[in-house]
């Protein structure tokens, strides 16, 4: 018999799998990574990150930097530099979600 509080709890479907299920495909599709697609996996892995669900996004996000031979650290470094020398993202209707994305339109 198991003992109280010992289950664990379901996983949970978070709002964005959807559309973030699409980029994920596009990037395990990717064999050399431009830094869009370095940007992108570093936000979803973020996003993930301790989430209680998305288990498909989260090993297919570790497969994608498998092939690409980085590390979550390495990611980071990349990425770090890449926003650092002026990176900014241009957002579609589909993604323009957090992270600055939506407040392009407020800027003048």
């Amino acid at each position: 018999m198991a003992q109280p509080g010992s289950e664990s709890a379901p996983d949970q479907i978070h709002p964005l799998h959807a559309l973030d299920r699409e980029v994920v495909d596009r990037l395990l599709a990717v064999q050399e990574p431009s830094d869009g697609d370095l940007v992108d996996a570093a936000r979803l892995l973020m996003r993930y990150e301790g989430f209680p669900g998305a288990r498909d996004i989260q090993d297919d996000l570790a497969k994608a930097l498998r092939f690409w031979k980085l590390t979550r650290p390495a990611l980071h470094e990349r990425t770090r530099a890449i926003w650092a020398a002026g990176f900014r993202p241009s957002p579609t209707a589909a993604e323009a979600v957090g992270s600055g994305f939506d407040t392009a339109d407020q800027e003048s």
